[in-house]
């Protein structure tokens, strides 16, 4: 998707504002390929001013209990991701999806933050003779790591032959639907 400049998001919002030209028309004069990108910047103007239009430049974390209310918000609520992110301040709406996703795969565990990057090769001292309790508490943390990747991997996988499923399903029924009608000929 191309990125707009800021200027360029003011101009085409204040003019869907003015009340001229609707989302589609004004899609089509300013070559945006969706008029759904213009829905979603008037929308985000109107929900928190001229400010959300600009882009961040920062990565903005955010924290496990706002990660597991925004969830639980989700599900208590008929809103939409779009809706719900631009209530909570999230500007991007995948992030709020991952987020449900890794917890109706995982649970609450999928919402906690996870380490980045590979382990260091290079041990410190204090693990060349860790005692034992810390090697049991190390190893605990690598085997619920790895639990939880493949707790995502395989609803990952479910989630795949459920739709392969579906779509044959889908395939035989039309087919079935066909030869009826040629055999009713």
């Amino acid at each position: 998707m191309a990125k707009y400049s800021y200027e360029f998001k003011m101009k085409v919002v204040n003019e869907y504002l003015q009340g001229k030209l609707g989302y589609r028309l004004l899609s089509k004069k300013y070559h945006i390929p969706s008029d759904n990108v213009l829905k979603e910047w008037v929308a985000v103007y109107r929900e928190n001013g001229s400010q959300a239009l600009q882009r961040s430049r920062q990565k903005k974390t955010y924290s496990f209990q706002f990660k597991q209310y925004a969830v639980e918000l989700y599900l208590s609520t008929e809103s939409s991701y779009n809706e719900l992110a631009l209530s909570l301040g999230i500007h991007t709406p995948s992030i709020l999806t991952s987020w449900v996703q890794r917890y109706r795969a995982v649970g609450v565990d999928g919402l906690k933050p996870q380490r980045k990057g590979r382990r260091s090769k290079v041990s410190d001292k204090s693990t060349i003779h860790p005692s034992l309790p810390e090697a049991q508490t190390e190893r605990l943390k690598q085997l619920e790591e790895e639990n939880l990747k493949l707790r995502i991997e395989v609803a990952y996988l479910k989630e795949v032959r459920r739709l392969r499923l579906a779509e044959e399903a889908q395939n035989n029924k039309q087919g079935s639907s066909t030869v009826s009608e040629d055999h009713s000929n």
